[in-house]
């Protein structure tokens, strides 16, 4: 008897202690109100004080449920309608008044509330249901996922400005870098904003930078070949080396979106990477931002290249910390990781526990990503033997061949842009060899590439399109 009422207050003490730890972690009061206004574009305005929601446990980022009648609808507790994506839903903490909306859109109409009525003045009405008015509609709010907004609502409050002056050198601005790690060979890779399109004040620095770096092969995941050329018209044009690698096609235009897991988006990128494989490098990866699209590309193309996961994650949040000056291991920066980069990772690698991406084989996870969106084992082959190469530009003279004298070296001058072709010269195209850099060999800057080509119409059907042991007339200096 003894035993058994031994085990029974055992057993009364451990739900004693379990169950206010339970409560504690799941029950937070639900609070009822009105709408005092609906404002005109249908956000609804409640009477409910948003200090009361703090002080019951309620934070920004939580997802909350409203109420009204007998539908309920989910939504974060935010600062501003732009703390969610365009279309969705936000309960907004507008300086202690709370307001339900649709960023960009009208709560009222959507959900039933009430019916807009415009005069033709322009003054408007809200007209109700049959038989109600505004001081009928009812709300109540309630916990429906604590910090279940978190992340996304962190990531949402970062802030940049598009003024030089506020970064401390060109490259931080415009994003631009080399990307090294794994095998991945010396400047062969950098990634960037848009060197194009100037809506962010971005692109003559990118441009700049990449004619600095020696770029000879873009993939512009952002825009179509008609974008690009209405950026060359407009007035604030001043990317003059990009329209010059443009015109050699050495630009590939691939217009895509930002669902990494379309169909569309996968064969693009497909396309693109075919691109690099065939052209020599350096090679440039950009969108308009050199964030999100362009992020996604580098980060797989690292991993192929044998990059650690340590390596891509810091690489994908350098450019949040060019742009935001995130300070890493804050609680933004890592909610921008999680959500951005470690998504990524998973998407290519098809891994879904974040725990494991630092174990997994990210090559040949990456390797089974391009077979997958179409890449043939030959088309990957060389997309890694181009970008293992070293495209250092060396202002040296070249080491000599090991077991080789200067006397078992032939006599052949050395050839450098400063030696102007004479009239008649001509040269037999190689393997790697495109009009552009046949024209820096010989006049010092790619873009006289076209007096090759014109001077070569008869045998040159695409200009992109030369061929090892064809022999060109190069005209005079």
């Amino acid at each position: 008897m003894k035993r058994a009422a031994s085990l029974l207050l055992a057993l009364v003490l451990a739900l004693s202690l379990a169950l206010p730890a339970y409560a504690a972690e799941t029950e937070y009061a639900s609070f009822e109100g009105g709408v005092t206004e609906i404002q005109k574009y249908g956000n609804l305005v409640l009477d409910i004080d948003p200090a009361d929601l703090k002080e019951a446990g309620y934070a920004y980022g939580d997802v909350v449920s409203l109420a009204i009648g007998e539908d309920a609808y989910q939504m974060p507790l935010c600062t501003n309608y732009s703390d969610v994506d365009t279309g969705s839903l936000v309960l907004r903490d507008s300086e202690g008044v709370l307001i339900a909306a649709i960023n960009m859109g009208d709560f009222a109409t959507t959900y039933g509330v009430a019916q807009k009525v415009t005069a033709e003045d322009g003054s408007y009405t809200w007209q109700f249901p049959e038989g109600t008015s505004l001081e009928d509609v009812k709300v109540t709010i309630s916990m429906h996922e604590k910090e279940g907004y978190r992340d996304q609502y962190l990531i949402h409050q970062l802030t940049r400005t598009d003024v030089r002056e506020d970064y401390s050198s060109d490259a931080v601005f415009a994003n631009f870098r080399n990307i090294a790690a794994g095998d991945l060979g010396e400047n062969a890779l950098f990634r960037s904003s848009s060197p194009v399109n100037n809506e962010l004040g971005r692109a003559s620095y990118a441009d700049a930078l990449a004619e600095e770096n020696g770029i000879q092969t873009v993939m512009n995941l952002a825009d179509s070949d008609e974008l690009i050329q209405g950026y060359f018209a407009a007035e604030d044009f001043a990317s003059p080396y990009y329209q010059s690698l443009f015109d050699a096609h050495k630009v590939k235009a691939l217009n895509l979106g930002v669902d990494f897991t379309a169909a569309d988006f996968k064969s693009g990128l497909a396309e693109g990477l075919r691109f690099f494989a065939a052209n020599e490098g350096p090679y440039l990866v950009h969108c308009t931002e050199g964030k999100d699209r362009a992020g996604f590309v580098s980060a797989l193309l690292e991993c192929f290249m044998g990059a650690s996961y340590d390596q891509v994650v810091e690489d994908y949040m350098t450019t949040y910390v060019n742009y935001y000056h995130l300070e890493k291991d804050s609680e933004q920066y890592q909610a921008v990781q999680e959500s951005n980069i470690v998504s990524i990772l998973k998407a290519i690698t098809g891994v879904t526990d974040s725990a494991k991406l630092a174990d997994t084989d990210l090559a040949a996870a990456a390797a089974d990503y391009l077979a997958d969106i179409g890449l043939t084992q030959e088309e990957a082959d060389a997309l890694k033997a181009n970008l293992s190469k070293d495209y250092t530009v060396s202002e040296e003279s070249p080491e000599e061949t090991p077991g080789e004298t200067p006397e078992e070296i032939p006599d052949v001058p050395e050839e450098t842009p400063e030696e102007k072709p004479e009239e008649g010269s001509s040269y037999t195209v190689a393997a790697g060899d495109c009009l552009w850099n046949i024209a820096y060999h010989f006049y010092g800057t790619g873009s006289r590439w076209t007096e090759i080509y014109e001077a070569n119409k008869d045998t040159i059907r695409d200009p992109g399109m030369i061929y090892v042991g064809q022999v060109l007339h190069i005209p005079a200096a």
